[in-house]
């Protein structure tokens, strides 16, 4: 056990039981200021008396009555050590400002990835990478989103893209404007790269012609244009399906014009296209002409349509087109053009505005393509009113948690809550208002939430 006691000059630390004593011997007296320290150590019960490095990664938590600081701590081989340890000031306060999230799949077949992924695993720590996410790796290939300072984080993908099976990926950037967007790094093996119902492990990815022909963001665009052009016209394109294949929240922040919304909360219970009824209202693939028409499906980076396409090919889909990289490599090259709305992420950002991927969109003539400010699709869940802000938030109560928009008055009215039901809940957080995300219960514990005595009365029972 580590105890520490701490001010904003020094840290001292004592350890029970076998543990060899530590003498700290080198702290940057503004760690606190930090989210991440490098402490440089002494053993003086070896001979040698070697220096070694340990890098802190530090989660502050305050309030009136107490102070406490929880940690997690990787140990640092000597040159990884210097190359922190050696970089300026400057550089270290302008770190927080230059971080991105990055985002990468491909399907190939590894041989070993259990043997992959502890190489990987090697990298990452004897660089001293500070980087966050979760990064996949099967028989099936990789599927990868983390974020990090940028030298950390394309660190990592150019030593990857060393490997000739992942030479051609396409990464996608993205900034951070307050850090880390992930908690935590996972890096591990995964039976299946994409939850999904049944494991995708018997569903024949590695075949480029059981997947959909992939579009470049250009091409998709085209399309779009012309069928929504023929809709607009009261001649709609019955040839033509364009299906999201990602959640129905996903879409009630932004989509392509003419998606319908999804039906699904989960993309593992995904069964567009699978009914065995003629006609299901929620199946935008119910009683298609499956020899003939047109299914352009899309998804945020990619990986689910591609997929999902392998499972509707062996239903009998022929004509199956994906967008290449997903809606943000699409706003990246195209801008917002035929999109409405925000982009809903898998991180701590949740929602994307597109200047976040792409500041302004440029036509060939040199017409700047304004950001959609249509919103008025988004409604509130609980009062159905519109909502401005395109940005889900979580139930404050913290055992119902339920992922919801939410519009000011109704946050205001329930304390946050999904419903009246959860306000009357024994575990209720804060209101969180902005763009902050509620943290693990944890960070709560300590704190004096409503009704928490009472739960943990009857938890006891």
């Amino acid at each position: 056990m580590v105890r520490m006691r701490w001010c904003s000059e020094a840290i001292s630390l004592s350890l029970s039981g076998t543990h060899t004593a530590l003498l700290l011997t080198h702290v940057s007296s503004s760690f606190l200021n930090k989210t991440s320290v490098l402490f440089q150590f002494h053993n003086h019960n070896h001979n040698h008396n070697q220096p070694f490095f340990f890098k802190f990664k530090f989660n502050n938590s305050f309030s009136s009555s107490s102070s406490s600081i929880s940690l997690t701590h990787h140990h640092l081989k000597p040159l990884a050590a210097r190359r922190i340890q050696n970089s300026s000031s400057t550089e270290d306060e302008n770190n927080f400002h230059d971080f991105v999230v990055v985002n990468f799949y491909h399907f190939v077949f590894i041989n070993d990835p259990q043997q992959l992924v502890a190489k990987h695993l090697s990298f990452v720590e004897s660089e001293g990478l500070d980087i966050n996410g979760r990064i996949y790796l099967n028989e099936q290939g990789i599927n990868a989103q983390y974020s990090g300072p940028s030298k950390d984080a394309m660190a990592y993908v150019n030593w990857i893209k060393e490997d000739s099976r992942f030479s051609d990926i396409l990464i996608q950037i993205s900034p951070s404007e307050t850090g880390h967007t992930f908690p935590v790094l996972k890096l591990r093996y995964k039976p299946s790269l994409v939850q999904f119902e049944g494991g995708t492990s018997n569903l024949p990815l590695l075949d480029p012609s059981m997947r959909a022909l992939p579009l470049a963001p250009s091409e998709w665009r085209e399309r779009l244009e012309a069928i929504n052009d023929a809709h607009s016209k009261d001649c709609p394109n019955r040839d033509y399906i364009i299906l999201d294949v990602r959640n129905g929240y996903e879409w009630d922040i932004g989509h392509f014009r003419g998606a319908r919304r999804p039906n699904v909360d989960c993309f593992r219970s995904t069964s567009f296209g699978l009914s065995q009824e003629e006609i299901t209202a929620s199946d935008p693939l119910s009683n298609v002409d499956k020899e003939n028409t047109n299914i352009l499906m899309y998804c945020t980076g990619g990986i689910r349509c591609d997929v999902y396409s392998t499972i509707l090919r062996q239903h009998g889909f022929q004509n199956l087109y994906t967008l290449k990289g997903g809606v943000s490599n699409y706003i990246k090259n195209e801008g917002p053009a035929e999109w409405i709305g925000n982009l809903f992420v898998f991180d701590s950002r949740l929602s994307l505005p597109p200047p976040v991927n792409h500041p302004q969109a440029i036509t060939e003539g040199g017409t700047t393509i304004p950001v959609s400010r249509d919103d008025k699709f988004a409604k509130c869940y609980i009062c159905n009113a519109g909502v401005s802000e395109l940005r889900h938030r979580n139930c404050a109560n913290l055992d119902c948690n339920l992922l919801f928009l939410c519009c000011s008055e109704c946050v205001k009215d329930l304390r946050g809550c999904c419903c009246l039901t959860c306000t009357s809940a024994p575990r209720l957080r804060p209101v969180l208002n902005g763009e902050r995300r509620y943290k693990k219960w944890h960070v709560y514990r300590d704190m004096d939430l409503p009704g928490k005595n009472l739960y943990l009365i009857f938890k006891k029972q």
